[in-house]
């Protein structure tokens, strides 16, 4: 094994805290991956990683030396990246991940548009209602709605969207249409528990309002409540993206406008910044442009 195996296998074990899991990821034996740690702390003369019989933690010297090693190995990729052309020309597979209705309603047309202009580029879309790791899923590019925690990524900002309380123009007529938060404790609420998890629901408006609601439904998928919505089984909250359509073909109707809690921020997010191959950096500027010129996105 040479230099540069050693270095990345030594990084492998580094980021997964395993020699196990860095032999599954390397397609090596546990056995390999540790006599490549332990040649390479010989030949070092210090000791990188702390053993337990259930922990593998980096030493001091082990801490700064993942640092110069992730660094030459990032130059060795981006040189030999640029040599085969991949940093300078879309190709390869672009791996993708987005919230479940943002990536179906706004994510896929621009991947099939994407990869009309570059054939040359594959895409693997996945698509959930939580945040993944980019870094342990193998993920290129990232749909993010909500306020980003500090995590090292690159990300750009293409829009903001509203939480909005709606119900059918039906349900409205019968029930009469909420004026404040509190009204809401007099109907039927329909809980999209992937958006609102909590029964305490935020509003803003002159002041701070929490409103405790007694869901009359409750659904795990936001499809189904915005079905059940619109077939006027109550009101429910959801993010203005999901329900944009409905309430411009008129079968939702906004309430409670004024109150609404601060816009979410959506972001593109990835990990290369200018660093990034050709597929990241053109998605990332295809997806920014055309999701900044969406009404029910951009800002």
């Amino acid at each position: 094994m040479d230099k540069l195996e050693t270095m990345q296998v030594f990084v492998e074990v580094a980021e997964r805290e395993s020699f196990v899991e860095a032999s599954k990821k390397l397609g090596l034996s546990a056995p390999a991956v540790t006599r490549s740690i332990a040649r390479l702390e010989q030949s070092l003369g210090t000791r990188l990683f702390n053993r337990t019989t259930r922990h593998v933690r980096l030493t001091d010297a082990g801490r700064h030396y993942l640092c110069d090693v992730k660094g030459i190995l990032e130059s060795v990729e981006q040189a030999e990246a640029f040599v085969s052309g991949s940093y300078a020309k879309p190709i390869g597979e672009l791996s993708i991940t987005a919230p479940i209705l943002f990536g179906q309603k706004y994510i896929i047309p621009l991947i099939t548009e994407y990869l009309d202009l570059y054939p040359e580029v594959t895409a693997n879309a996945e698509f959930y209602d939580r945040i993944v790791n980019m870094v342990e899923d193998n993920l290129d590019v990232a749909f993010r709605i909500g306020h980003l925690q500090d995590s090292g990524l690159y990300a750009t900002r293409v829009g903001s969207i509203r939480r909005v309380i709606c119900a059918s123009p039906s349900y409205f007529s019968e029930r009469g249409t909420p004026q404040t938060p509190s009204d809401l404790t007099k109907h039927k609420i329909i809980q999209p528990t992937s958006v609102e998890t909590s029964s305490h629901w935020k509003f803003a408006g002159g002041k701070t309002e929490v409103v405790k609601i007694s869901p009359h439904l409750r659904c795990n998928h936001n499809c189904a409540a915005i079905q059940a919505a619109i077939g006027g089984a109550g009101i429910t909250r959801l993010l203005s993206y999901q329900v944009a359509k409905d309430v411009a073909n008129g079968v939702l109707q906004l309430a409670l406008e004024d109150y609404e809690p601060e816009p979410l921020p959506v972001h593109i997010v990835y990990m290369e910044g200018r660093r990034a191959s050709a597929k990241v950096r053109s998605f990332v500027d295809f997806a920014a442009e055309h999701l900044r010129d969406n009404p029910f996105i951009g800002d």
